[in-house]
């Protein structure tokens, strides 16, 4: 699941995104003055994602812009941030709030906890798309930024970014799109033909979007991008320090040095599978993805969780235990994740799954034979964890799972 690349077939990309990265791996970004050629394919990465993103259908209100980080909670954080700062100055916030739907990647708790931001999460539609109206009645004069993904994680649903656009600017306040997962696909996919509404900068009241180049981009681990509205947006993205007896010290992101080989390396990705590289990928994804979705509802004793726009589908049951299908899975090699509200499971298709669909489906159907016939947890598995019922594990019970599996393996 967390390889967006295949492997046999893309072996090249493999190497020249390597010898990209060793080529650079000297290289900080921090010292502009020194490594000027990182510097570029940086400015260059920044652009053509822009591109991709509405960039050139902005008819006012300055150019997008944006720099790249180490993935997609960083760009979050740092939009977050940046949001905070600009309405701070522009109407005066001191109490800040955001608002988004329950489906919203969990890098925004982590802002809230950075940021000191109050986080509000409004339940989704039956749809499981934002509910625009829930966010409009918790908007107040508090309220610095709303949140809408294209898709969400968890279901791979676009939310209504056009209602949120429009809700954004009536209140003036800001939009942060989180495309980390939708940036390399959606435009090609609509280019392709497929029916993919408005989610980009192309919307009027989006300030901000989020996309990860490491993810359907193909470039190393450690790369995404975050992009603003415009200049007068980002400046309060960057740190100044004036007064250090250092001397100047600026940064634009939450890492001082970074990495010049990962920057280096995801402009090699990008040039190397050009416009057509990424339409070719995509179709195979998406027929991919409808393949898995149909195939899914075929099999008595499941149900597909909305309807998925992009590349996840996520599927869930109502006669069995979907957790204990998603130990058996697990059993057979597949690493699928495990959803909540509803329990559900979903599989993130990429170029990995092309070629494996039947395979797939048919130890899915297996599995869920498997649970009906004997139905009860596997040891060692997930649905212990989630309890008889099903029910998630509380916070603390979490961190205390995660502390003991990091002390077991350390």
């Amino acid at each position: 699941m967390f390889c967006y690349i295949a492997g046999n077939e893309q072996e090249g990309h493999f190497s020249l995104i390597n010898e990209a990265c060793s080529m650079f791996a000297h290289t900080n970004p921090l010292h502009l003055d020194v490594f000027q050629s990182v510097v570029r394919f940086e400015a260059e990465v920044v652009a053509m994602t822009a591109a991709l993103l509405g960039s050139k259908e902005i008819s006012s209100g300055g150019q997008v812009c944006g720099n790249m980080t180490s993935g997609g909670t960083e760009s979050i954080l740092l939009a977050m941030k940046t949001s905070r700062d600009y309405m701070k100055v522009k109407k005066g916030i001191t109490k800040p709030e955001m608002i988004m739907p329950v489906s919203a990647h969990s890098a925004y708790d982590k802002a809230a906890q950075y940021f000191n931001i109050k986080l509000l999460r409004v339940p989704v539609g039956k749809d499981f798309r934002a509910d625009v109206k829930a966010i409009k009645r918790r908007i107040n004069r508090n309220t610095i930024l709303i949140v809408g993904s294209a898709p969400g994680f968890p279901h791979g649903i676009i939310d209504p970014i056009e209602e949120l656009g429009e809700l954004a600017s009536s209140f003036g306040i800001c939009l942060h799109v989180d495309l980390c997962l939708g940036g390399f696909v959606l435009p090609f996919a609509r280019k392709i033909g497929y029916p993919i509404p408005p989610f980009d900068f192309s919307v009027q009241g989006v300030t901000s979007i989020s996309v990860d180049v490491h993810k359907y981009g193909l470039a190393p681990k450690g790369t995404s991008v975050i992009l603003y509205r415009n200049h007068d947006i980002r400046k309060h993205q960057f740190v100044a320090v004036t007064e250090w007896t250092g001397g100047l010290y600026v940064s634009p992101t939450i890492a001082g040095s970074r990495p010049g080989g990962l920057i280096a390396g995801a402009w090699a990705a990008m040039m190397s599978l050009g416009l057509e590289g990424y339409l070719e990928n995509t179709r195979k994804i998406m027929e991919t993805s409808k393949k898995i979705e149909r195939g899914i509802h075929e099999i008595h004793g499941l149900f597909v969780v909305g309807k998925p726009d992009m590349t996840i589908v996520a599927f869930g049951s109502d006669i069995l235990d979907i957790f204990e299908v998603n130990d058996i899975m697990s059993s057979k090699g597949w690493h699928l994740n495990a959803l909540q509200r509803p329990n559900s499971i979903h599989i993130c298709v990429t170029l990995q799954h092309v070629h494996v669909v039947e395979e797939l489906l048919k130890d899915l159907r297996d599995s869920v034979q498997t649970v009906k016939a004997k139905p009860g947890p596997l040891d060692g598995g997930l649905a212990p964890i989630y309890g008889a019922a099903g029910k998630m594990p509380d916070r603390a019970m979490v961190k205390d799972l995660l502390v003991d599996f990091m002390d077991t393996t350390c």
